[in-house]
């Protein structure tokens, strides 16, 4: 039983340290050779096919294709496009376009984004060939991925070539196309998963489509108009966090700073903090409810712009990115686990998963979708990489941009206080509740 364990853990390290490899660091690149102004694309593209892969792919597996040979082949095409990715942008060097750049990477995100979901179809059926509770021993496996994003930024952001850091060059899509065609190996070497041909499930079905009819539930169209509000936020760090620290260096008085050089490390704060902030959920589950969750989460996001506004990587300054950081665990975290949890309480069994996959189209999907792209479109775009501006500047432009985004979080978290209703008002029955939702949280991180 320790075997199996110790192997999806390492599964799941894999699966993560894939992702780890460039979702935070991409955009240092890009600015790099004069692409800054299409980082949001790169994160559009993301949550697009986060709409539907994961639902086909994951179809295919129920029924034609056992789970671990589709997490095998979805690895094999993904790590050779992004290994396509980064010899083309090898061999164009200061010359590369956004046009073949940007396909070789679509395809490969395309196929990567569906993992996600097979690596838990893959563990959670190990543990039941084992016999081992998944409710008990997936936490810690799952843990491990979180470590495993958290050693690839490390590994990005101090391995250099060259003298470059591999977080600020094409190296890193060559990185994440080794780990994946690694993983595609190691995936067949998992136990078998069953296939069902004879699954009556339709294809909107697999999209999670006919979880929309929950929309005629005045409630629930308000949760979910919420989740995709909020989701907006999701991915605005990731595409841009890292490229604003690293623009310190451009400026004399931040030029030496330690932070300046290494923002993906900075950045790794944020998943250190994500990690440890699941452990805060039952309490706070029990003591604030639900709704009084949801409402730390996005008074988090406030906080985690405001902050990256504020802050700078002087010894001074540098406490304020620190601290965006830490609160991104909660804003992350909290809103999901209790979102999730949410969803499950207020729909029946045969709805559950269905609508548990229409959160995360909500969330992950739209919401994500439409966050980088009018945060690149008609924010960043404009005040940070307009023509003719000089690096204090365009510093100016990233605060204010955090700011626009911090003040856009404030306004959600207003309106979800005021139009958001707690699921029950009777205190005996809101207490029943908080105790089943705590019960169905993890034993272990």
């Amino acid at each position: 039983m320790k075997a199996i364990k110790t192997r999806l853990a390492a599964l799941g390290f894999l699966e993560f340290a894939v992702w780890g490899t460039y979702l935070v660091s991409i955009g240092l690149y890009l600015s790099s050779v004069g692409l800054g102004d299409y980082i949001f694309w790169f994160y559009t593209m993301q949550g697009i096919v986060s709409l539907f892969m994961p639902g086909i792919v994951g179809m295919v597996a129920d029924r034609f294709i056992p789970a671990q040979k589709m997490f095998s082949l979805c690895h094999l095409i993904a790590g050779s496009f992004m290994m396509a990715a980064g010899w083309y942008a090898m061999q164009a060097g200061s010359e590369v376009q956004f046009g073949p750049l940007f396909a070789l990477y679509s395809v490969s995100v395309a196929f990567f984004m569906p993992t996600i979901g097979l690596n838990n179809s893959v563990a959670f059926n190990a543990l039941g060939k084992a016999g081992l509770d998944t409710v008990k021993h997936f936490p810690p496996i799952r843990v491990f991925g979180t470590v495993g994003f958290i050693a690839a930024e490390w590994f990005v952001n101090f391995v250099k070539i060259d003298g470059v850091a591999i977080s600020n060059s094409y190296t890193q899509l060559l990185a994440c196309g080794i780990v994946s065609l690694v993983l595609a190996a190691y995936a067949l070497t998992m136990p078998a998963c069953p296939v069902n041909r004879a699954s009556g499930g339709s294809l909107a079905d697999a999209l999670g489509l006919k979880a929309f009819k929950l929309f005629k539930d005045r409630k629930m169209a308000i949760f979910f108009i919420f989740s995709m509000l909020l989701g907006v936020s999701l991915q605005i760090t990731n595409s841009y966090g890292s490229t604003f620290i690293e623009h310190f260096k451009n400026i004399a008085q931040y030029a030496d700073d330690f932070f300046a050089s290494n923002s993906v490390f900075l950045i790794s704060l944020s998943q250190c903090s994500e990690a440890l902030c699941i452990l805060l959920i039952p309490v706070c589950l029990r003591k604030f409810g639900i709704k009084g969750v949801m409402l730390i989460a996005m008074t988090a996001w406030v906080l985690r712009f405001g902050f990256f506004g504020l802050g700078d990587t002087s010894t001074s300054g540098v406490g304020l990115l620190m601290l965006s950081c830490v609160v991104y665990g909660v804003a992350f975290d909290f809103f999901n686990v209790s979102g999730g949890l949410y969803v499950d309480q207020q729909t029946s069994p045969e709805m559950r998963s269905s609508a548990q996959g229409l959160f995360m189209i909500m969330t992950n999907g739209i919401g994500a979708s439409l966050g980088t792209w009018i945060a690149g479109t008609f924010i960043i775009n404009k005040k940070v990489f307009a023509p003719g501006l000089d690096a204090v500047q365009q510093l100016d432009g990233w605060r204010e941009s955090w700011f626009i985004f911090a003040a856009y979080a404030l306004v959600v978290t207003i309106l979800f206080f005021f139009i958001f209703k707690n699921p029950t008002t009777d205190k005996t029955e809101a207490r029943a509740e908080m105790k089943e939702a705590e019960d169905t949280l993890p034993e272990n991180v």
